[in-house]
């Protein structure tokens, strides 16, 4: 992959940059609750600063569906954004309005415009050229820094930068695209990746695809039950997709072909339902109680899984052990992401599951990456070719 990067965009000086930014957050009383993404975008829009261009930039909020939703404006990002880069962010009312239209066409060098969230037009998610067209003329040059939205074929992705003869990834969607390229083509060996998360039907195309390159795959949480089903193992309530026994039978197969060990949990925290003042009890997971359900994995299980990671030289971390947003169900997913933070191996976490629990833990300094983009990152370590990656190829 040969990504066009703000090395190769000449220079800003008096231009427009508009930047596709992933600002895609969690708001609580009209606040931004978590800022990682807006701080993860820094580099890019500090540099283009840096270099005397203005900034116009965009970005979804959550999934209004082609309407406006006060509860999803971004003027609360634009003001969090504010604080962290120290220069008035000028948040703008509409999409491609009269507003946006008049501010962007007076914008100055070093400013910054931040346009309404893209999804409240319905155009914007059917990669509409018209749409594309639109935003194109609040800009003469693009920059892409939202790897989180690099897997959808919408039109601030895909239509909108076809459209610009300078167009480049930001700092962010550089680093993503290197350090996931290291992990799909040229990991430092063993390698070894932990899956967790509800459900197997969302990861079984990541998993079909690591174990064509892991040396060992671990996995937990709720999706691990699948597979100990279709072993038969009765797991009592815990959650069970039946419709992908098939699937998680065929991965155990390819697993055991190619000689990748693929290690489940022995002993799970059951508890009649995911709440703090549940009664608990840590079991094998072949003897979890009819009425009881496993709600995270238990602590031979934790050392199991330390065991392998402690011999890795690469490490790949997507999805939570158990319910850990409730302290009784958290030391397994604590557990495991101390173990990886304490390897001497190259470290990789995404997914917003993982980043909050590594966040959580205070561990973010025992992680070499941590991936913004969820679907996106499992897309590409799939293989898949992304889209908003490839219009931006040289």
């Amino acid at each position: 992959m040969s990504l066009r990067t703000l090395d190769e965009l000449g220079d800003p000086a008096g231009a427009r940059v508009f930047v596709r930014v992933d600002f895609n957050v969690p708001l609580e009383h009209g606040e931004v609750a978590d800022d990682f993404r807006i701080r993860a975008a820094l580099p890019t829009l500090r540099e283009l600063l840096d270099r005397d261009a203005a900034l116009v930039l965009a970005s979804h909020l959550g999934r209004p569906k082609g309407e406006v939703v006060d509860e999803l404006r971004l003027a609360p990002v634009g003001d969090r954004l504010s604080e962290l880069i120290e220069r008035d962010v000028q948040a703008v009312s509409d999409v491609v309005g009269e507003e946006a239209t008049a501010l962007c066409s007076h914008l100055g060098s070093g400013e910054i415009a931040l346009l309404e969230n893209l999804r409240f037009d319905p155009r914007e998610e059917t990669n509409d050229p018209a749409f594309a067209q639109e935003l194109s003329t609040f800009a003469d040059t693009y920059v892409d820094d939202a790897f989180g939205a690099a897997h959808r074929a919408h039109a601030s992705v895909v239509a909108l930068p076809e459209r610009f003869e300078r167009r480049a990834g930001g700092r962010l969607l550089q680093r993503e695209v290197e350090v996931l390229s290291k992990l799909l083509h040229e990991p430092d060996e063993p390698y070894v990746a932990v899956l967790g998360g509800a459900k197997v039907s969302d990861k079984l195309g990541v998993i079909d695809g690591l174990i064509e390159r892991v040396d060992a795959l671990l996995i937990g949480g709720a999706m691990a039950f699948t597979f100990l089903a279709a072993d038969g193992v009765d797991v009592g309530r815990s959650l069970v997709e039946e419709d992908r026994f098939e699937d998680v039978r065929r991965a155990r197969k390819l697993a055991d072909e190619r000689g990748v060990v693929l290690l489940l949990p022995e002993d799970v925290v059951a508890a009649p339902e995911a709440s703090l003042d549940a009664k608990r009890e840590t079991v094998r997971v072949e003897a979890i109680p009819r009425p009881l359900m496993g709600l995270d994995i238990g602590p031979r299980t934790v050392e199991e899984f330390a065991r392998t990671l402690a011999d890795a030289k690469t490490i790949l971390w997507n999805g939570p052990m158990g319910v850990f947003e409730l302290e009784p169900f958290s030391a397994g997913t604590r557990g495991v992401a101390h173990a990886i933070a304490g390897t001497g191996a190259f470290t990789v976490a995404g997914g917003g599951d993982s980043l909050a629990a590594i966040r959580t833990f205070g561990l973010e300094d025992g992680f070499d990456h941590l991936s913004t983009g969820g679907g996106a990152s499992l897309e590409f370590l799939e293989g898949k070719a992304l889209p908003g990656i490839e219009v931006l190829e040289r």
